[in-house]
């Protein structure tokens, strides 16, 4: 947990809002913005901007009109407008910064679908708030059983309800299309509540579910990651990585974001590195690539007739040894370019602590044998000897 106020108490439950990493405090940086221009005041004359953002559930922002001018900071609980009825969210970020995310996610600042902010939250708004969050685990599990009796292909993975109570959302993924008007009939009588069902895919489930990736930290979408590019496996062979599904592919199943971080300074590398697919046209025989290394400019080459002896060769030795090549000119051998083959120095890990064994704090084993041996050679004592 990232504050103070929702740290882990007993049992592992969050100790303060338990609201397992959205609280109210809003340090637990699940796509959170900072808010770099807080300390700075606005120019005379400067009316501050009247949209602010505002987190719901899980990832669930938008951004919402300030039309009563309420003093709002980060951290309060407001009501806004919805659909139908009003719902409850947290005020992630306010003044000039939410002009720049909503030009981000383009929209417009006078288009007049933008919602407005009824008031601050009262106690009465965050009881019943509280009360629809506290159902949300019963009525999934209660909903899953419903789709499991009706055999719909579908995962209800989240349920989130309105902040007044009126309407509940289950978002569900499903790899073809479903039918659930009889899902929808069912779970309305045995809810007595509205429902929306709507259809996300298996990334913005990762998203809204979180979780630890294979690095041991939380999940980059659920975090701080708020679009989603298109990631191929041609991002893996840039980057030379095995090709191994279990490897590449994240918590949701497809590709892992994290592939197209480093993906520009590789295709950067490559555009002076010659091609794996090169050939070396030598006196000794024809010589082709068996590995690059991008990070030591490094290119390891064999002989057709020889393929297991490589010998490294700069990348500035190939580019102009293929030059040679298209003007039908031949090198003696690979040898008189190939780098000296340098045994790397194995590091030898030694004990700072003062050379002391692992085992040094177990018991010594007895060796049952010798005592065997000296129960056998021991004289037996005589029974009438006293």
């Amino acid at each position: 947990m990232g504050c103070s106020s929702c740290s882990t108490g007993k049992d592992g439950q969050p100790r303060g809002c338990k609201n397992n990493g959205t609280c109210g405090t809003d340090g637990c940086n699940k796509l959170t913005v900072f808010d770099w221009l807080s300390n700075m005041s606005l120019p005379n004359g400067q009316k501050p901007f009247d949209c602010v953002e505002v987190r719901f559930k899980n990832s669930r922002k938008g951004f919402f009109r300030n039309t009563e001018n309420l003093p709002l900071a980060i951290g309060d609980v407001v009501a806004t407008q919805a659909k139908s009825g009003h719902d409850i969210g947290i005020v992630t970020l306010t003044g000039e910064l939410v002009k720049v995310q909503m030009k981000k996610k383009k929209v417009a600042f006078d288009d007049e679908s933008v919602l407005k902010i009824y008031r601050k939250a009262s106690q009465r708004d965050i009881d019943i708030w509280q009360k629809c969050r506290d159902k949300e685990p019963e009525i999934q599990k209660r909903s899953r059983e419903i789709a499991i009796s009706l055999k719909l292909q579908m995962k209800l993975s989240d349920v989130e309800f309105q902040g007044d109570g009126s309407k509940a959302t289950f978002y569900y993924t499903a790899e073809d299309r479903v039918d659930f008007r009889q899902l929808i009939k069912d779970m309305a009588k045995a809810f007595s509540i509205r429902i929306e069902m709507r259809q996300i895919g298996y990334r913005q489930e990762a998203q809204r579910l979180g979780g630890i990736g294979s690095c041991g930290r939380e999940l980059c979408c659920s975090t701080w990651l708020t679009d989603f590019r298109s990631v191929s496996t041609a991002s893996a062979r840039y980057q030379q990585l095995a090709l191994n599904p279990q490897k590449l592919a994240g918590q949701c199943g497809k590709l892992k974001c994290c592939l197209n971080y480093e993906l520009d300074m590789y295709l950067e590398a490559l555009k002076d590195f010659p091609s794996q697919d090169s050939k070396l046209m030598t006196e000794k025989g024809i010589a082709f690539c068996q590995k690059a290394d991008i990070f030591k400019e490094t290119l390891w080459f064999s002989y057709r007739d020889d393929p297991a002896t490589w010998h490294a060769l700069h990348k500035e030795h190939v580019t102009e040894i293929l030059e040679m090549n298209k003007k039908n000119e031949k090198i003696a051998s690979l040898e008189e370019y190939a780098q000296d083959n340098v045994n790397e120095e194995k590091l030898v890990f030694e004990n700072v602590v003062g050379q002391d064994s692992l085992t040094r704090f177990d018991k010594p084993r007895k060796n049952k044998r010798n005592n065997k041996k000296r129960r056998k050679n021991k004289p037996k004592a005589s029974r009438n000897a006293q």
